[in-house]
């Protein structure tokens, strides 16, 4: 699929009349005028004119879903030896796809009136931590203040954070 006409850069405006230098083609300004403001696709699919621009629109989508997938996973750089390894990576691509997408559903579902960014959210889930802490023997576990963003996608999800401070039991 590509997007737009084919172009030769600015060159495609210009002419050489007799040789001496170039001027400008009016001509081909005016042809290339009536491609402003208008979205053109190109396929060999046989898809609809709909379909295939509903098509294109996804792509973006995914492929950002896949640059978060490998930052938020810490899998870059990956390098593929096996068949099995590249199946293993499609699929949790893919099965983090899924779930981020039923994340934005049940988000655009709660209807909170807050909104967060995709970015926000994986943030605000990432800054999440719990620490371990001893005092007089006895052993606490302290988690952080979930940000605005994690807690629209807790809330959405329906998973309640333990207390701010508990104690561990001794094994």
């Amino acid at each position: 699929m590509t997007c737009g006409p084919s172009y030769e850069g600015y060159r495609r405006f210009l002419k050489n009349p007799e040789g001496d230098g170039f001027a400008i083609g009016r001509e081909r300004i005016e042809e290339d005028q009536k491609f402003d403001g208008v979205f053109v696709l190109q396929t060999n699919a046989h898809l609809s004119a709909l379909e295939a621009m509903l098509v294109y629109k996804q792509l973006w989508t995914v492929e950002r879903t896949f640059r978060t997938t490998k930052s938020l996973l810490e899998t870059r750089p990956i390098y593929h030896k096996l068949d099995e390894t590249i199946r293993g990576h499609v699929a949790c691509s893919f099965l983090a796809l899924v779930l981020k997408k039923e994340l934005e559903d049940r988000l655009a579902a709660a209807d909170s009136g807050v909104r967060a960014s995709w970015p926000a959210i994986i943030a605000d889930l990432d800054s999440l931590t719990e620490t371990e802490v001893e005092q007089d023997g006895k052993r606490f576990l302290l988690r952080s203040s979930p940000r605005p963003g994690a807690n629209l996608a807790l809330s959405a999800l329906g998973i309640a954070l333990p207390p701010t401070l508990r104690q561990v039991a001794d094994a």
